[in-house]
């Protein structure tokens, strides 16, 4: 860990950006001019401030987070002409260990008080997962920190009357609001799976998997609910093992009762690639249907690209970074030329929840935690990467877009946009 150490913004960065550096710090001041979208001009404050990332760093989660991150200093390099007189630290803090091989919830907290304990720290961005939300955001919101979060969808975070019953009050011990995520929540995720699965793919019969985790179970959850709407039997709801070392018994028992699908609410960090691999050496025909925490390489590498091909679809909040449009190809293609490759997933949410907090902080009256968290929830039509868009009363994003994807030749491709009206018209 590296914590003290503070690197000037010269061509020595690049070094740096090439790939993971846990606890990385950044020392960003004014840079060449920017050509990112347009924020406006800045307000003229001055002085230095801190913006750290608290992401799963160690484990299989890295190259998701690693996107993730690259897309946080992008926003940084890009907006620092716009913030004459700032002096900006940037820090890459990992919230996973060794042992778990994902997101740690000591180390989630522990991130967590670390930022509120240093005045500099203007924004936390993260986490990735949701149930390590739940640690953070109540600390961050105690303490008056702005917390934007890139991936963490589950809805009870911000949405009252989906979660449990406390949530989201919960998570707000100071009675205001300090916790925005700039991705689509899993109630429109497992919505738009289940039509998408009925009306274009032609189900009948489901067996929804989950891997217990707050995330997992919780889109698990809203298809289920959503799959009789659209005319789909849910033959079983189920929680699995995602430390097994097989699923071949699972997998026997699915085959009997011969459903059209299997959705699995889990990530690529629960075994889901496992789980894959044994349906289709147990002969399972099944199609198979996961959400976003799958979108990602490591998922087919895990699973094997054969035991994918045709027969996987998954969801994604937004479209993948390839079929962005106007300032999102800008962002894909600086993203691709800085770092030598194509953005993952969700390296846009990075991009855009670092831009949200650069740009509110041009707005805001003084460097201070509550002015910022001020500008964030008064942000209206913000022009980004992911098109135009504001956050509601919840601290949600205003964009409902969903997108489905197939694995074919070992790849994902884009299959089409979903979401009700997209699935009714097509």
């Amino acid at each position: 860990m590296h914590d003290n150490i503070r690197f000037i913004f010269t061509a020595m960065l690049a070094m740096f950006l090439s790939g993971p550096q846990n606890c990385l710090a950044v020392e960003i001041p004014s840079a060449a001019p920017s050509t990112g979208p347009s924020t406006g001009p800045s307000t003229g404050i001055s002085g230095e401030i801190k913006i750290v990332s608290s992401l799963p760093r160690t484990g299989s989660a890295n190259s998701q987070s690693t996107s993730i991150v690259n897309g946080i200093k992008l926003a940084i390099e890009e907006m620092i002409p716009k913030l004459p007189g700032l002096k900006i630290i940037y820090e890459d803090w990992d919230d996973a260990s060794a042992e778990r091989g994902a997101w740690d919830p000591v180390l989630e907290a522990a991130n967590a008080d670390r930022a509120i304990r240093d005045p500099r720290v203007m924004a936390l961005i993260g986490p990735y997962n949701s149930g390590a939300a739940k640690i953070s955001i109540p600390k961050t919101n105690a303490a008056g920190l702005l917390q934007v979060s890139p991936s963490a969808t589950w809805p009870g975070l911000t949405k009252p009357g989906i979660g449990e019953a406390n949530e989201p009050a919960v998570y707000r011990p100071s009675g205001k609001r300090n916790f925005f995520r700039v991705v689509p929540a899993d109630d429109i995720q497992g919505l738009v799976a289940a039509q998408w699965a009925a009306q274009s793919l032609n189900v009948k019969t489901a067996y929804v998997l989950h891997d217990r985790e707050l995330y997992g179970k919780g889109v698990a959850e809203i298809f289920r609910r959503s799959a009789p709407a659209n005319g789909i039997k849910v033959l079983e709801f189920e929680g699995i093992d995602p430390k097994a070392s097989n699923y071949r018994s699972l997998a026997t028992k699915i085959r009997q009762r011969n459903p059209d699908l299997v959705y699995l609410g889990a990530t690529t960090q629960t075994n889901a690639g496992q789980l894959a691999k044994d349906l289709r050496s147990s002969g399972v025909t099944a199609k198979l249907m996961v959400p976003d925490g799958c979108f990602e390489q490591a998922f087919i590498q895990s699973a094997g690209a054969e035991n994918l091909n045709g027969v996987t679809f998954i969801t994604f909040g937004g479209v993948p970074a390839e079929q962005l449009t106007g300032s999102g190809k800008q962002f894909y293609d600086a993203y691709e030329k800085k770092y030598g490759l194509p953005p993952e997933s969700y390296s846009v949410y990075g991009y855009e929840a670092a831009r949200v907090v650069l740009v509110a902080i041009s707005r805001a009256k003084k460097l201070e935690r509550s002015a910022i968290i001020e500008a964030v929830a008064a942000l209206k039509d913000f022009e980004g990467a992911l098109g135009r868009w504001h956050f509601d009363e919840n601290g949600d994003t205003s964009l409902t877009t969903m997108s489905g994807n197939i694995v074919e030749g070992g790849q994902f491709k884009f299959s089409k946009l979903l979401g009700a009206h997209n699935e009714q018209s097509k």
